[in-house]
């Protein structure tokens, strides 16, 4: 079963790139384990901050590596977009969806924490809703300066609070709102001039 893993040194495993055991993975499906260790604990808390329930917390985490697993042919290695950010938009996404689907099924609607209502998807920047104009928004945070990209992408893409930024970032949390809303208007100009020119 592991014959494919135990075929490669640990330190072959581990000198290989996220993408580089993607792409291996087709040929050689167990190693997409490797994948799986090395996300599954981050995926899964960001998971369980959105459904508050660990049962489905881990349901979603395993669909989200089912969906990598699936539609690796179309992970293309960007510039400004890791492995890393594929990933969580693709967990965003399964996330979202199956919040979507208990809020249907709860007597009374369960409360999301405030930040999470940001990262829900605007009529504009349904990113994680489809995943097919993931490049577009590659390119429009490409066209970003540096520190607003990296923002956008630490709350939206990797899922971090506010708080989270502020300490990383080494800002106030009152800074970081601002930065953000202003690295969004940004955004939004930059991905409508590509979309609608």
């Amino acid at each position: 079963m592991l014959a494919d893993i135990m075929s490669f040194s640990t330190t072959e495993l581990a000198a290989l790139t996220d993408a580089e055991v993607l792409a291996r993975s087709k040929a050689h499906p167990d190693l997409f384990a490797v994948l799986v260790h090395r996300y599954e604990a981050a995926l899964l808390r960001r998971a369980r901050a959105i459904l508050r329930s660990p049962e489905d917390a881990e349901e979603v985490v395993q669909d989200a590596f089912t969906k990598m697993y699936l539609y690796a042919d179309k992970y293309h290695a960007q510039e400004g977009a890791s492995f890393s950010s594929w990933a969580y938009t693709i967990l965003n996404r399964v996330a979202y969806t199956k919040y979507a689907a208990r809020r249907k099924e709860w007597e009374k609607t369960a409360e999301l924490e405030p930040e999470h209502y940001e990262s829900l998807p605007d009529a504009r920047a349904e990113f994680l809703e489809d995943l097919s104009i993931r490049d577009e928004v590659i390119a429009a945070l490409s066209k970003l300066p540096e520190a607003a990209a990296k923002l956008l992408r630490l709350q939206f893409i990797e899922g971090k609070t506010q708080e989270e930024i502020a300490d990383s970032e080494r800002l106030s949390i009152p800074a970081v709102k601002t930065r953000v809303h202003r690295a969004k208007k940004l955004f939004k100009q930059a991905y409508d001039e590509q979309h609608y020119d």
